[in-house]
């Protein structure tokens, strides 16, 4: 076996070896009656085996995107053509790993009582009134709206005056939006790293794993607005690049962060890039821009703090008293290294040789604070799915003089992964 061969089953078997003894530990800190607050630990939910007809679905795609990538289609394409093919591809595989639990795959996540399509109806005829009496009314609706800014309902309210009221029907439209992040990447990576690089990454996050959670959530949308908001801030430091760039970065940068609370860490991206590129300029242009969606909101009568502070005090009740959050420091790593897949063990050996670290500097602060300050335990699975793709930026870092290409051994079991968690997993999303 090459070196190269070595490393790779050196890094597969050491996320195996993650996975498993993450697992194995919330199978132990359960049955010793430590707080672990979920039965399916580390994940939300709780294990059950379910094979369907579509379970034969996900490796189908799994299997066509390998061939592509070892038939070098990902490197031959033309870049417009290669951005749509892999949101396709990641849109193919994102749902079909949805249906690998069913024909109720598609529906189930959206129409759960405990998410926002409940709360739809307060919406009426009236979204203004909506978003003015949010905050006093956050208490009544169901645990993902009142965990999150207004703007996952209003969009559900939008779909529904566009005429898609069925809930199978939502979820394939929420999920083609989510998994327009990996092009959003894209553009951010080819920016810092070169089309090269970027072409050999994008195998790598069209299959990962946390496409589970990105199927059928608005925690994916999330995830696309972030990743365009980087890529459009990152673009906007490179020479010669208009005001305009900078500014729809901001106005991204706001709306997402209408969409949850967490997401304005991964504005450290386009901060570094800026000062590394020296466009102090650019970085006031995003400012700017962000304050519009927030001034839009705040005008009609949506405080952004107090807002946050509804979300904290549900979850001091509803969280904090029931999981212990030194256990949770360490499955929340646990879940992150298995949603990622196993290349982020490769990422993670090679982040001193890719110019795309500035990337890992937002996640980095993202997934630290939720750690360090107690906030993040469990649910992180899709409430950090806004900074996985970062994590994995490195897997193309240098090698050998050139950047590196993924593993098929690492997609392949990546892939594998995903397709048992679906299996096995029951969860409301």
């Amino acid at each position: 076996m090459s070196a190269t061969g070595e490393r790779r089953a050196t890094d597969a078997l050491a996320w195996l070896l993650l996975g498993v003894t993450g697992i194995g530990l919330a199978i132990l800190a359960r049955e010793a009656g430590m707080r672990v607050g979920v039965p399916g630990a580390p994940f939300t939910g709780e294990y059950r085996l379910k094979v369907e007809v579509g379970t034969v679905l996900a490796p189908a795609v799994a299997v066509a995107v390998l061939a592509a990538t070892r038939a070098g289609l990902f490197e031959r394409l033309g870049w417009r053509r290669l951005l749509v093919l892999s949101w396709l591809a990641a849109l193919a595989w994102a749902l079909a790993l949805a249906v690998v639990d069913g024909g109720n795959g598609l529906a189930y996540p959206i129409a759960n009582p405990d998410e926002y399509l409940r709360d739809v109806p307060a919406v009426g005829d009236d979204p203004v009134g909506y978003v003015r009496d949010f905050v006093r009314d956050a208490p009544g609706y169901s645990v993902a709206t009142r965990n999150h800014p207004p703007a996952p309902v209003l969009l559900l309210w939008l779909l529904g005056k566009l005429g898609i009221t069925r809930p199978s029907l939502i979820g394939v439209v929420v999920t083609a939006l989510g998994c327009l992040h990996v092009p959003a990447v894209a553009a951010a990576v080819r920016s810092l790293c070169g089309e090269v690089a970027t072409r050999r990454l994008l195998p790598v996050l069209v299959l990962a794993p946390y496409a589970v959670w990105v199927a059928v959530s608005m925690d994916g949308v999330t995830a696309a607005l972030t990743a365009l908001f980087v890529a459009l801030g990152v673009v906007a430091s490179e020479p010669g690049r208009t005001p305009r760039w900078a500014i729809s970065s901001g106005v991204a940068l706001g709306i997402a962060s209408l969409f949850s609370y967490s997401v304005g860490w991964l504005a450290a991206i386009p901060l570094v890039v800026c000062f590394i590129r020296r466009r102090a300029t650019t970085i006031a242009f995003i400012g700017t821009g962000a304050l519009v969606p927030f001034a839009l909101a705040r005008v009609m009568g949506f405080d952004w703090p107090a807002g946050l502070t509804v979300a904290q005090a549900d979850w001091s009740v509803r969280i904090g008293p029931h999981r212990s959050w030194l256990l949770w420091a360490v499955l929340d790593l646990v879940v992150l290294v298995v949603a990622c897949g196993p290349h982020v063990v490769t990422a993670a050996r090679r982040i001193r040789r890719t110019p795309g670290w500035p990337f890992l500097v937002g996640a980095g602060i993202g997934v630290g604070f939720a750690i360090g300050s107690g906030l993040a335990r469990g649910e992180v699975e899709r409430s950090w799915l806004p900074f996985f793709p970062w994590l994995l930026v490195p897997v193309t870092g240098d090698d050998d003089g050139e950047p590196a290409r993924p593993s098929l051994l690492l997609l392949a079991l990546g892939a594998a992964a995903a397709v048992v968690l679906e299996s096995v997993l029951r969860s409301a999303w």
